[in-house]
């Protein structure tokens, strides 16, 4: 399952060569990562309303061509790995022509709020990993 999320390049967030700031691409994704889990069905307000974050631990990003003020840029969003405690979401930027701009993956576990101490998103959100995994394997 892959999830597309439109995005419109705002000028404040190129540099001053005109492209896109290198960092905002990690906003990006995270667009598309609540995208994605919106579309399973969820929120992640849910989530945080039982205490409960979810933090990334890793996050992994190539550039391959800049993406301009004014472009139209999609992200593409899917689950690339899951095992009941880490979650890894797969992304690809792409620019207004159709190419892939960046690739990306983010690794998260999810944690109680109050003290970090980490979770089983399998035990604590059994809906979540079952979605989880019958997304996993459709993208398969």
């Amino acid at each position: 399952m892959k999830v597309t999320t439109p995005i419109k390049v705002r000028y404040q967030e190129t540099d001053q060569m005109g492209v896109v700031y290198h960092a905002n691409y990690l906003i990006w994704f995270e667009i598309g990562r609540t995208a994605f889990i919106e579309e399973l069905g969820f929120e992640y307000h849910e989530m945080e309303a039982k205490g409960v974050v979810s933090p990334v631990v890793d996050a992994n990003i190539q550039f391959k061509q800049p993406i301009r003020y004014g472009d139209d840029a999609y992200v593409e969003t899917w689950l690339e790995k899951y095992n009941g405690i880490r979650t890894t979401y797969g992304y690809q930027i792409i620019g207004q022509d159709g190419e892939v701009a960046v690739t990306g993956e983010t690794q998260h576990v999810i944690v109680k709020k109050d003290n970090f101490r980490p979770l089983s998103l399998k035990k604590q959100f059994p809906n979540w990993h079952e979605a989880y995994q019958k997304a996993l394997k459709v993208s398969e």
